[in-house]
């Protein structure tokens, strides 16, 4: 199986994730700034990076696979872990590929434009059980494709 990297300092479905991932027998990279209680399982090693903006960011781009599968909401990191032939998925049951990150990645522009010029408050929508539902059945689906295509 591949490795699973979380990008853990905001993750909400970290915990969904470590179980799924000892189901399928996968090592996982929990990569966050510090400050996470340690995890008491093996098949888990949590990475702490300085407190650097993209710290967390650059080492998952910098230590991901072809094939691996990354957990994030980043739309940036999830563009570059794609160029590395990962499979990446957001917190939300949200796949990205390679036919959806060019979308992503001009919403996310135009949000940011929009913030600057107050048009948006730049809310975001709660995280919600449907969520959590949303992300286990994908993150399920993910690796049966990655079987598959191994």
């Amino acid at each position: 199986m591949p490795d699973l990297y979380i990008d853990a300092d905001a993750c909400p479905v970290k915990d969904e994730a470590i179980r799924v991932a000892q189901r399928h027998h996968m090592h996982v990279f929990m990569v966050n700034n510090g400050g996470m209680r340690p995890r008491p399982e093996s098949f888990v090693q949590q990475i702490v990076v300085n407190n650097h903006a993209d710290a967390a960011d650059d080492w998952i781009a910098e230590h991901v696979a072809h094939n691996d599968l990354v957990i994030t909401a980043d739309i940036l990191l999830a563009a570059r872990c794609l160029e590395r032939g990962a499979w990446v998925l957001g917190p939300t049951g949200k796949r990205f590929s390679n036919d959806t990150i060019g979308t992503a990645l001009a919403m996310r522009e135009l949000n940011a434009h929009l913030r600057e010029t107050g048009e948006s408050k730049g809310y975001n929508a709660s995280f919600t059980p449907r969520d959590r539902s949303n992300f286990l059945q994908m993150m399920e689906q993910m690796l049966q494709l990655i079987k598959k295509s191994t």
